[in-house]
């Protein structure tokens, strides 16, 4: 991923909104937390975290609740160091009540490609199991499944 760096352009912005979905998918927060900076800050929902720990510290309790997390971020737009991105995950929590989460989120980057900023808007739609729209693997989502504009979110 280090060769994601700003300036962006509209391939290495998709790319780079690619490997975020599959870090997220992977639910390894240590993972995750690596594409940000050490003192990164993050504006999630009503939530403010700031540095790698806190985020490493959310994202484990984030999956501790949100069972079978499927994720699918698409790129909205991009600037040279700047890139804004809608998303809708799907998950359960432990009494198997379904959801589909939507959400928007900006992300600004250092000269090195690590997240700087990252603020996220998220809304909660309690859904049917039979209303899913994301059925593959727990992981990476496979290349041939529809992104967000072909499934019509």
């Amino acid at each position: 991923m280090s060769s994601l760096v700003p300036p962006f352009t509209i391939e290495t912005a998709t790319q780079k909104v690619r490997l975020a979905e599959d870090g997220w998918n992977s639910r390894d927060p240590e993972r995750v937390s690596l594409v940000y900076t050490p003192d990164s800050r993050w504006r999630n929902r009503a939530e403010f975290i700031t540095g790698r720990a806190e985020i490493v510290a959310f994202l484990t309790r984030k999956w501790a609740k949100e069972l079978d997390y499927r994720l699918i971020k698409e790129i909205w737009a991009f600037t040279d160091h700047r890139i804004a991105v809608r998303f809708a995950y799907e998950w359960h929590d432990d009494s198997g009540n379904w959801f589909r989460s939507y959400g928007n989120e900006n992300w600004e980057f250092d000269a090195a490609g690590l997240m700087q900023r990252r603020f996220a808007c998220i809304n909660d739609l309690p859904i049917r199991e039979s209303e899913r729209k994301y059925h593959w693997p727990l992981g990476r989502r496979p290349d041939e499944h529809p992104g967000l504009t072909e499934l019509g979110l």
